[in-house]
C-alpha cells in the first residue's frame, strides 16, 4: 500500500517527512513549529505570535486536504514552558468553535529552532 500524503507549498518543512498522511478517512498531520513559510524563519515574539502562525500553517495543510478546522478531532501542544499555557490557550480559543476538538498539552526541554511551542493535529474528513 502506498502512502498518501498531504503537502501544502505554504507550510514550511524542516525534516524528511510529509506535512500529513491519510490513513483512512484519519489526516494525521505533522506538527508544526512557527516558521514562516514565505521566509523560512522561526516568527518572532511571543508565545501567542508562535501560537497564530502554528495553526496558520497547520490550516494551510488542513486546506491542502480540503478540510479545515471543524474537521479537527485531536490537537497536541507541546510547549517549553508551561507558563505559556495562558498565552497559547487564548490564542486556541479563536481556532475553534463549539464542541472543542480533544486536546493534549505537554511541557518539554526543547523543540526544533528553538521555538517555543509546536502543535499537531488530527482531522477526519466528514462521510
Amino acid at each position: 500500500m502506498s502512502r498518501r500524503t498531504v503537502n501544502a507549498s505554504n507550510a514550511a518543512v524542516i525534516g524528511p517527512y510529509s506535512h500529513a498522511t491519510w490513513a483512512g478517512d484519519l489526516l494525521f498531520c505533522s506538527g508544526q513549529t512557527p516558521l514562516d513559510p514565505s521566509t523560512g524563519k522561526l516568527v518572532d515574539g511571543t508565545v501567542a505570535d508562535q501560537t497564530r502562525q502554528c495553526f496558520d500553517n497547520l490550516f494551510q495543510v488542513l486546506e491542502a486536504a480540503g478540510l479545515g478546522s471543524d474537521d479537527v478531532v485531536s490537537v497536541s501542544v507541546y510547549l517549553t514552558a508551561m507558563s505559556d499555557f495562558g498565552q497559547m490557550n487564548e490564542v486556541y480559543a479563536t481556532r475553534f468553535s463549539s464542541p472543542c476538538p480533544a486536546r493534549t498539552t505537554i511541557g518539554c526541554a526543547s523543540l526544533p529552532l528553538g521555538a517555543r511551542i509546536e502543535i499537531g493535529l488530527t482531522a477526519r474528513r466528514q462521510s
